[in-house]
């Protein structure tokens, strides 16, 4: 089975880091883009940061200079380091990803998302 794992959320204080780990797992034989989105409560889902095969980074600009992406392709993970910590950025971290996925005898690609993981920043 094809997932997405999430792991690393929890409380930290205003000012803190934290860091997340999405794992892709299942017979994966590619992972093209790689994103991160934050959910705060009673809002829609946001694009944080994402990252390419590559390695080519883009950040929305609430993150930018104080969030980090990178991806460790040999383990099909993707990281977000969040150093700086505002209580606005409190809520549900989801990844996702696109995902080429052996099904049988057909290769397919689609996309995934994580469970999510939850941030909570205090004052």
């Amino acid at each position: 089975q094809v997932q997405l794992v999430e792991s690393g959320g929890g409380l930290v204080q205003a000012g803190g880091s934290l860091r997340l780990s999405c794992a892709a797992s299942g017979s994966i034989f590619s992972v093209n883009y790689m994103r991160w989105y934050h959910q705060a409560p009673g809002t829609q889902r946001e694009l944080v940061a994402d990252i390419t095969s590559g390695g080519s980074t883009n950040y929305a600009d609430s993150v930018k200079g104080r969030f980090t992406i990178s991806r460790d392709n040999a383990k099909n993970t993707v990281y977000l380091q969040m150093n700086s910590l505002k209580p606005e950025d409190t809520g549900v971290y989801y990844c996702n990803a696109q995902l080429g996925f052996q099904s049988g005898d057909r290769k397919q690609f689609d996309y995934f998302w994580g469970q999510g993981t939850q941030v909570t920043v205090s004052s």
